[in-house]
């Protein structure tokens, strides 16, 4: 008899709805609190003596990491962390057109049960404070970004009061103070941790990725699970392709799921942009795509992407970034129309 029990929680910022398939009987379902207390009931209701139970989660965010803490330290509880993307085509392929929490709860369960089980190993209290600060600084960044674009406005309209201006920049500056306050903070904390220092010193070595860039790439892939694969990595940021087409009525244009870490694809944003401009190799590459047809955007993406896949070989291999590896290319001259710069190589 198969020694495991299978459950799925489906998971929302205020209550966990769990399923539970016991001794291959129909799925169950109860509703939990999503507090630290109701973790320690849902832990209860699933650990069985002398049985595992495999538990489906999607990583979607803070609150299904805070969960997965909390029952990945009980024994008895096996945790799988699985991509929403995959859990989405699986549920597709069973052929579920149905979408509400219960349907959802019992696709994950169907899925702990029938897929292959990666379990949850949960990240380090360094690797969860420093995504703790680095996405307050992701934060702060936003909301200069923000109070400038509202400077600028302000100083523009005529009817405007100077007091509103002068709060703005004063805004600003409290704000970047506070941005360099916790990156300050963030470099402590990395090289408290050898390997988190290793990685960042790794990071660097990208030429378009520094500290602060650095600091918020690996707040993000410190606390994914581990065992990824390129392919797997790339859907966790959101970064994998889609195709919509069937038959003749519907041919979509290609693009990205966006169904992964936000903060990451932001965060890998402007390294990308800066290495086309500074690497030769990586300049090549965007430039290839834009000569075959791509538009601006989909090609830095398409570095984006590339530029993901090249940081999990640079940790995986223990080694500083290639740009040869990433992408060679006979001398290629070319001037890119309207987007503020010419790239060329010689």
């Amino acid at each position: 008899m198969d020694k495991f029990d299978y459950a799925g929680i489906e998971v929302s910022m205020k209550e966990l709805l769990v399923g539970v398939s016991r001794n291959g009987k129909d799925v169950t379902t109860r509703t939990f609190t999503n507090t630290a207390a109701g973790h320690k009931q849902i832990a209860r209701h699933l650990a069985r003596k002398g049985r595992t139970t495999r538990v489906a989660i999607e990583c979607t965010g803070v609150y299904s990491i805070d969960l997965g803490m909390a029952l990945s330290s009980y024994d008895g509880i096996e945790l799988m962390m699985a991509n929403p993307r995959s859990v989405r085509d699986y549920a597709r392929a069973l052929l579920r057109r149905s979408k509400n929490d219960k349907e959802d709860t019992l696709v994950l369960v169907e899925y702990a049960k029938n897929m292959p089980f990666r379990r949850y190993i949960p990240p380090s209290e360094t690797a969860l404070k420093l995504r703790s600060i680095s996405r307050q600084v992701n934060a702060f960044i936003n909301q200069i970004t923000q109070d400038k674009n509202r400077l600028h406005a302000t100083l523009l309209d005529s009817t405007a009061s100077k007091l509103v201006a002068k709060t703005l920049k004063k805004a600003i500056r409290d704000t970047e103070k506070l941005v360099s306050k916790l990156e300050a903070a963030a470099i402590e904390l990395i090289q408290s941790d050898p390997e988190l220092n290793h990685k960042f010193e790794l990071l660097i070595t990208v030429k378009g990725i520094a500290e602060r860039s650095g600091i918020r790439i690996l707040g993000e892939l410190a606390c994914l699970p581990e065992g990824l694969d390129p392919r797997q990595l790339t859907a966790m940021a959101g970064l994998d392709p889609v195709v919509y087409k069937s038959g003749q009525s519907v041919n979509k244009r290609r693009g990205i799921s966006k169904q992964g870490i936000s903060i990451l694809r932001e965060a890998l944003f402007m390294p990308a942009f800066c290495a086309i401009t500074k690497d030769k190799n990586v300049r090549a590459f965007y430039l290839h795509l834009v000569e075959k047809g791509k538009l601006r955007m989909v090609a830095v993406v398409a570095v984006m992407r590339k530029l993901l896949h090249s940081i999990w070989g640079m940790f995986k291999n223990n080694e500083p970034f290639n740009s040869a590896k990433f992408y060679a290319s006979p001398a290629t001259t070319f001037f890119v129309e309207n987007s503020g710069f010419a790239l060329s190589e010689a």
